[in-house]
């Protein structure tokens, strides 16, 4: 039986991606392994926001070769779609697709393995019109299963390479979304959490059909066996009312949003051709939680964007804080070439930085403190996931992480009384029935 190792880069949309290939992979007959293990094929799921994605990609493509030097090495993703030649230049390299065709992943690696040269299938994504429907062959790797329903990104903000290697917006078909979380919840995963690239803008391409992201999430929510949907990051002002009214009234949709903020200036959101206000922004996130009043509102936050002054950064820092998030993501600015904000003026030093993205988690951390402290006391219900250090830990509906003493069945959803702040989360006790 020959041995397949995958390993993944980037984001969630990657990681769900990988585990499709790897499905794959299983329905053929593969053995699959562990990346750190010799293999007779290994691909690699690249991921290029960030130049230290692009490194990292790189050094797990020579890590591979290193492995076994007569392995057949696949390199997909982000980073394969916007610099196909570059990666084809890397010793070992066989097959490069980039975040299209991997629905001949099996295919192109068995071709490779037969034929010599080099097998490069990136094409131009941005003609790209339909949603790549692969089966998802399960998720064994975790409780929670994570199900792709649209891909591409119509939102270019400057700093962002992916529209670029994402290609226009494509969604799954009601359908198909059905067919995946009908398979999913056959296969006795409690809570499913749907993804894409630009999540809000699901169902955009259906011309001529009134259908959004609302309607994915009730052909979600049909299905009676599905005790948990949880939605993956979208833009505030996706947030449409027929999706809160689903938040607020469907006790089995999460009561968590990720809504990335990115700057708390207006000077920064419209130098990073983001498409709101601060007070824009702050209108929408006090009308939610006046809907859902136990909701968790979690964020991403770039600090050292171009133009970033001081004074800047210390408006953004208070406007987060204000926002009471129980989360927030903090990322430095990554210049990436080929986007507009990579040849802006006033670029800010590295050093800073660091600086502004310790000030900015500084205040992270007593802002998701003072969120889990709120539920001090209460019942909920929490989806065990994993046991280390004589601890299950889990997640509520709403996103806080409770740890119980003990071990508890992966995937199990249990009634769990919140006790007391413990490490990143809430440590509980098991209601007893």
């Amino acid at each position: 039986m020959s041995k397949v190792a995958l390993t993944t880069l980037g984001c969630k949309v990657n990681q769900v991606e990988t585990e499709t290939m790897e499905g794959l992979f299983r329905q053929r007959g593969y053995e699959i392994v562990d990346f750190s293990q010799p293999a007779d094929f290994y691909i690699i799921n690249t991921c290029s926001v960030t130049h230290l994605g692009e490194r990292k990609s790189r050094q797990l493509i020579r890590r591979a070769n290193r492995l076994n030097e007569k392995a057949i090495i696949a390199v997909t993703g982000c980073y394969a779609q916007i610099a196909s030649k570059e990666i084809a230049a890397i010793e070992g390299v066989k097959v490069v697709i980039g975040t299209q065709q991997r629905h001949k992943i099996v295919d192109l690696v068995e071709q490779a393995a037969r034929e010599d040269g080099l097998f490069n299938e990136v094409s131009d994504i941005m003609h790209t019109q339909e949603f790549e429907d692969i089966p998802l062959y399960g998720t064994p790797h975790r409780t929670r299963a994570f199900l792709k329903i649209q891909d591409g990104c119509c939102n270019y903000c400057s700093y962002c390479i992916i529209p670029y290697t994402r290609g226009p917006i494509r969604s799954r078909r009601l359908d198909s979304v059905k067919t995946a979380l009908d398979n999913l919840v056959a296969d006795n995963f409690h809570e499913v959490v749907l993804t894409g690239i630009h999540l809000g803008a699901y169902g955009r391409d259906f011309k001529g059909e009134d259908i959004s992201l609302s309607d994915a999430v009730k052909t979600c929510l049909a299905n009676p066996d599905l005790k948990r949907l949880r939605l993956g990051s979208l833009e505030s002002i996706e947030v449409s009312p027929q999706l809160l009214e689903l938040v607020k009234n469907e006790q089995r949709f999460t009561k968590h949003l990720h809504l990335p903020l990115q700057a708390g200036s207006d000077e920064i959101l419209k130098a990073m051709n983001r498409h709101y206000t601060t007070a824009e922004f702050a209108r929408l996130i006090a009308n939610i939680r006046r809907e859902v009043p136990d909701i968790a509102i979690s964020t991403d936050i770039i600090v050292g964007f171009p133009g970033e002054t001081d004074e800047l950064f210390q408006k953004s820092l208070e406007f987060a804080k204000s926002m009471n998030f129980a989360k927030i993501h903090v990322f430095p600015y990554s210049k990436r070439t080929g986007t507009p904000a990579a040849v802006m003026l006033n670029q800010v030093d590295e050093n800073v930085k660091k600086q502004r993205v310790h000030l900015m988690q500084q205040m992270e951390q007593q802002s998701a403190l003072d969120f889990h402290t709120q539920f001090l006391g209460k019942n909920m219900e929490v989806l065990f996931e994993q046991t280390h250090d004589g601890y299950t830990e889990g997640l509520t509906s709403n996103y806080i992480k409770v740890y119980v003493p003990g071990e508890i069945p992966s995937g199990e959803i249990t009634g769990v009384t919140l006790k007391e702040i413990f490490q990143d989360g809430i440590l509980g006790e098991i209601i007893v029935k």
